[in-house]
């Protein structure tokens, strides 16, 4: 089924995709390219960046040169989130709310703040204990959003790690039970997995579709939104 276009789309932009290694400069211009084609198609967006190998690099660096906890872990990826977010908001400066989210706050004042008449709000890490999937999927719930994008380095879900099981098979579709099997209950910093696990804890809850999508072909997007068979995992 074809997205509402009256309905705010939720992408959580998984921090791989902007800094793999180094800033993916090829990938973020092709985003730009399809997120413009869908705003000119009538669709809004928030946009919550995650910080991927920054993020990594300052919580690794930061663990060699001295102790360190875990809140000051968070707060480095926290930082990398925000960095990326600003990236973000430059790329897209002609469309994008002119302030970066930091804090998803109430209902009634994000709705004051992301006006009709405006089409992306780029979002970033607010607090310790929270990933950026956790703050996509607290902003799909305030922004009543039917359907959140989960768009990273993996085009698929697998029961297994494919990089490591040639038995691995894709997840076309399933539930939030079996894919909190797979993630788990606890969140660690840096850690890399398809979906939170205290964000998929809150997308069952609220019966959020997510959809996990690779970055590497951006037609899928268009796809999904329009209503047509596309290549990803939806969660449901």
């Amino acid at each position: 089924m074809a997205t509402n276009k009256k309905d705010v789309i939720v992408i959580s932009l998984g921090g791989s995709l902007i800094v793999p290694k180094e800033i993916n400069s090829s990938f973020i211009s092709d985003f730009k390219k399809t997120i413009e084609n869908l705003i000119e198609e009538g669709y809004r967006f928030v946009i919550v960046t995650g910080g991927g190998r920054i993020a990594r690099n300052y919580i690794e660096a930061a663990a060699k040169v001295g102790d360190i906890d875990n809140e000051e872990k968070d707060w480095l990826g926290v930082h990398a989130t925000r960095m990326n977010a600003h990236f973000i908001k430059t790329v897209f400066k002609k469309y994008a709310h002119p302030r970066i989210n930091k804090n998803p706050r109430t209902k009634e004042n994000l709705k004051k703040e992301f006006k009709d008449d405006e089409k992306i709000m780029i979002a970033a890490g607010w607090r310790p204990g929270w990933s950026t999937d956790y703050v996509a999927t607290i902003l799909a719930e305030r922004f009543e959003a039917k359907k959140l994008i989960n768009l990273s380095n993996i085009t698929y879900l697998y029961n297994q790690d494919p990089n490591i099981s040639p038995d691995a098979k894709k997840i076309k579709e399933t539930n939030w039970d079996n894919l909190r099997k797979i993630v788990g209950n606890k969140w660690d910093p840096g850690m890399n997995a398809p979906f939170d696990p205290i964000a998929s804890k809150l997308a069952q809850k609220n019966n959020l579709e997510v959809v996990i999508i690779g970055g590497k072909n951006l037609k899928n997007l268009e796809k999904c939104l329009d209503g047509k068979a596309f290549e990803g995992t939806i969660i449901k």
